[in-house]
């Protein structure tokens, strides 16, 4: 097995729905691992930022690995909590996370195999964390607001129970193929080292090609941002796709114009709800101006995060983003997949993660990444 993906060129093009004018042919496909289903939690950070790590080994080392996405999870939890105390409640505390969230956990703690965590309690067979987010809350804002009485020595002890009873234990050590791991051994093991990866942005209120903390509610964990012109912001995914690296993506989908029904997200120059996925419409030209009045005003916020593992065309030539999505299959169109238009991504993305590797030489100088 090669340690690049292979670019896949298909020669018919695939129809996403019946009663749709939209035909794509696959450009690039980075032979994603299965779409799956976050559930009833708001862990698409984990979900997406896993599969691209799964990406990364399949890259690195050409072996097929199924991660745990609820590992990294539960050993964020802790951290949020920390923040959200010593900050006295003036913090993010939910579900939300980004992908240097992943990568924080994993530098600091390693990573497991799915069939050795799940993070799922026995007689569970979907993930949902409506219940276990309210407990920690409320644990939390008792001590935050009577710090004298419950800011105890054991209150991150109270804590680790919590998400034990709703996540279970994860092992310190495990068996995996006839070898006994660490969850830091195991990320060795798998090439994985979070110093490798980088996060690129593109917005004006900071300067070009500096490096900045994107103020944006779940990054409760300070991360660093590179800032790049839209067009090379854009380029620099195109290139990096082009040369077998999947990226996690950062995104906005409140808008009409994203379906995980249709398996779409455009950005149409014209607004007519019954045509949206139905007739190919012609997409309004981005600029870094109207990205920015939009990220300024809230019209786009820090949704989602999905995973980006190819292009595809349409019937005539434009290129859209293939988007591994984790809302599961059922009902959803193109296998649970987004066909995201360049217009839609300008406009809407915040962020994505991807391997330094990926970068060219002169931009990494440029930004100062070894």
């Amino acid at each position: 097995m090669k340690k690049i993906f292979l670019i896949t060129i298909l020669i018919s093009a695939i129809s996403f729905a019946q009663d749709s004018e939209y035909q794509f042919t696959k450009l690039i496909d980075l032979t994603p691992t299965p779409v799956i289903n976050q559930g009833k939690t708001g862990t698409c950070w984990s979900f997406s930022t896993v599969s691209f790590l799964e990406s990364e080994v399949k890259r690195i080392t050409g072996k097929d690995i199924d991660l745990s996405e609820m590992y990294a999870v539960r050993m964020t939890y802790p951290e949020k909590a920390y923040n959200y105390v010593y900050r006295q409640g003036k913090a993010q505390f939910s579900e939300g996370g980004l992908s240097h969230d992943v990568m924080n956990a994993i530098a600091k703690h390693g990573i497991e195999p799915l069939e050795v965590y799940l993070g799922m309690t026995p007689g569970k067979e979907s993930f949902d964390h409506s219940e276990l987010e309210k407990n920690l809350t409320a644990q939390l804002e008792k001590i935050v607001k009577d710090p004298k009485n419950n800011l105890k020595a054991g209150w991150m002890n109270d804590v680790q129970s919590t998400l034990d009873q709703y996540m279970g234990k994860a092992p310190e050590k495990f068996n995996f193929e006839g070898k006994e791991y660490t969850p830091k051994s195991f990320a060795d093991e798998l090439k994985i080292n979070a110093k490798d990866y980088v996060t690129l942005t593109s917005f004006t209120h900071h300067p070009a090609y500096s490096k900045f903390i994107l103020e944006i509610p779940d990054n409760f964990s300070n991360g660093s941002y590179y800032n790049l012109p839209l067009d090379e912001y854009t380029q620099v995914l195109n290139d990096a796709l082009h040369n077998g690296f999947t990226v996690a993506l950062d995104a906005d989908v409140s808008e009409k114009t994203f379906s995980g029904q249709a398996g779409m997200a455009i950005w149409p120059s014209e607004r007519n709800e019954k045509d949206y996925f139905k007739v190919l419409l012609p997409e309004a030209s981005v600029n870094a101006e109207i990205r920015q009045t939009a990220f300024e005003d809230y019209s786009t916020t820090d949704d989602h995060l999905m995973h980006i593992t190819g292009m595809v065309t349409d019937q005539i030539g434009n290129q859209y983003y293939d988007v591994k999505n984790s809302w599961g299959t059922k009902d959803l169109g193109n296998g649970g997949h987004i066909y995201m238009s360049i217009p839609y991504f300008k406009m809407k993305s915040i962020a994505y993660t991807v391997h330094k590797d990926a970068l060219p030489k002169e931009l990494k100088k440029k930004l100062g990444i070894n």
